[in-house]
């Protein structure tokens, strides 16, 4: 087994000492390096099965099954040694949410001088409002303002200068298709529907529906229209989200097509339009009504956090976050009723307590590390954006923030994929730890998804802390050509956000036990040094980081 031994810098750690020995795992064919003391394939699935139980009711916050999670989560961490993470001497952090609950029974009514349709709830659309109230109506006309992106570093602007305050604003789904501009390939956050809707309310829009098409979504409708009328949770604002548009959501591709008809235009003729940076925005002359009834609740969820103090510097932090929560159960459907959320997020939770037992038993780190388990992840990374907001230890003070979410089931890879590639200095110290390790790193083979924007990783690197997230890897060891992309894809489109996301017969965790020591040797280097990660020349994220730390 490998041995923590020292740390003589930021780049060039390795080669000095901090994976001094090696063994094979005898996982596969191909011999990589041993897995780190204090992580086995046994313990990491006997957590993931515990939490993926149904006796923990799908862990949605302000659950049952939010409860047992926390109590066991705290009770992992305490047994293993570490110390209660929240200064205040507890193991969580309050994350004060609203649930909201949109009461079932009314459709969008779309009219076009006398021609009227009407939309139902989860098969054409789903509309929502995050407004603090108990409800809501809108009735307003419909503008299509293609991508919606406001992005002068681009010159670009969907909106260019047109009033849209009081409509229904239609947004294409991702960013402008551009091999020049928004990164190219790899969606920026432009892309990303919560852009969508924060950029609707910044311009006094009464509503912002965006338009979901499967490829450049990631997931299929079904994801989305589901479970219309389900609790979704907030944070809440100080004019309890007043200023959020009055109504938000999603319409189904074919759905919003019909409406382009009802308008005398061709959905696709505008889509290839509003590829182009002269686009204009198009008042549609069709009205959209309806109304949205919420129950709502107040809780404090929480997050769970446990930490172990370093010896030199024990108010530098590096940071391990991977979401606890997932969408708890849904008492309308027949037959299995529980999200479990076994891969998402149940594998990367349990991560957390596989590499606190890994620093606990392996030599002590100069910096402090922290286990942070976030909670309403799938609400909108609520959690995390909370800590990020509240920190329990100021952004400038934290060396790095490293994410988890859903290890891999499928065997060993040569590989790991590297979401967000080329943002900060993390990439150099993650391609000398996996050179040690036998492995390689690869960019995300799906940037156009736009993961960088999709996981708690992001939460900490709009507050300026570098942010790293691994994918695991698609070059699988004996295993054909794509098989890798083929499991993504079935994951997707089978088990992504479904009762089916279950711990199955045909795991194989050996290639999690590679990822998790790929991940335990990389937060100890961080937190080993006395050096601090900076973002890349190109990343958004640098001004933030200068500001706090002036030279990073």
């Amino acid at each position: 087994m490998f041995r923590f031994v020292t740390m003589c810098g930021l780049i060039g750690m390795v080669s000095c000492g901090v994976i001094s020995d090696s063994s094979d795992s005898g996982n596969g064919a191909e011999s990589h390096q041993g897995v780190v003391t204090g992580i086995s394939a046994e313990t990491l699935l006997k957590e993931v099965e515990q939490l993926a139980s149904d006796e923990f009711e799908g862990r949605s916050p302000g659950s049952t099954g939010e409860v047992l999670t926390v109590a066991y989560l705290t009770e992992q961490f305490r047994a293993l040694g570490l110390e209660p993470g929240n200064p205040d001497g507890t193991w969580v952090q309050n994350v004060p949410l609203v649930g909201i609950t949109p009461v079932s029974g009314d459709t969008l009514s779309i009219s076009a001088g006398s021609v009227t349709r009407t939309f139902e709830p989860g098969t054409h659309y789903v509309a929502y409002t995050k407004r603090v109230t108990e409800e809501v109506e809108v009735d307003a006309e419909f503008v299509f303002v293609g991508y919606g992106a406001v992005a002068p570093e681009y010159e670009w602007n969907d909106f260019k200068g047109l009033d849209v305050s009081g409509k229904i604003l239609l947004f294409l789904v991702n960013d402008p298709p551009s091999q020049e501009l928004f990164g190219g390939s790899a969606m920026t956050y432009y892309g990303r529907w919560t852009y969508k809707h924060e950029i609707a309310a910044e311009m006094g829009a009464a509503g912002a529906l965006v338009i979901h098409e499967t490829g450049p979504a990631g997931y299929p409708w079904v994801v989305i229209g589901s479970s219309p009328y389900g609790e979704s949770f907030d944070l809440v604002a100080a004019d309890r989200n007043m200023g959020r548009a009055v109504v938000e959501g999603w319409i189904q591709r074919d759905a919003a097509a019909a409406l382009f008809d009802m308008a005398g235009l061709d959905f696709e003729t505008e889509k290839a339009r509003a590829a182009n940076p002269d686009f204009k925005p198009v008042s549609l002359g069709v009205t959209g009504h309806t109304k949205v009834r919420n129950i709502l609740r107040t809780i404090d969820s929480q997050n769970v956090v446990a930490r172990l103090s370093g010896t030199e510097a024990p108010d530098e932090v590096v940071m391990y976050v991977a979401h606890w929560d997932h969408l708890g159960q849904d008492l309308s459907l027949e037959g299995d009723q529980i999200y479990n959320g076994a891969a998402d997020n149940a594998t990367g939770t349990a991560a957390l307590i596989e590499l606190a037992r890994a620093f606990t038993e392996n030599e002590p780190t100069r910096r402090t590390v922290l286990f942070l388990a976030v909670t309403a992840e799938e609400q909108g990374l609520l959690g995390s954006r909370y800590y990020g907001e509240v920190p329990l230890y100021p952004a400038a003070q934290t060396v790095a923030a490293l994410n988890m979410d859903v290890l891999n089931q499928w065997g060993r890879t040569r590989d790991l994929t590297i979401v967000g590639m080329g943002q900060s200095e993390l990439d150099e110290v993650a391609a000398e730890v996996a050179g040690r390790l036998g492995r390689v790193l690869n960019p995300d083979p799906e940037p156009e998804k736009g993961f960088y924007y999709r996981s708690d990783h992001f939460s900490f690197a709009r507050v300026g802390i570098p942010a790293f997230y691994a994918d695991p890897g698609v070059d699988y060891v004996d295993k054909p050509l794509g098989y890798g992309i083929e499991k993504r894809q079935q994951y997707t489109a089978n088990d992504y956000h479904a009762v089916t996301d279950e711990v199955k017969p045909d795991w194989d965790l050996s290639g999690a036990l590679d990822d998790l020591t790929f991940m335990y040797y990389m937060g100890a280097a961080l937190a080993s040094t006395d050096s601090w990660p900076r973002w890349s020349e190109t990343s958004e994220f640098r001004a933030i980081r200068a500001e706090q730390r002036p030279g990073s």
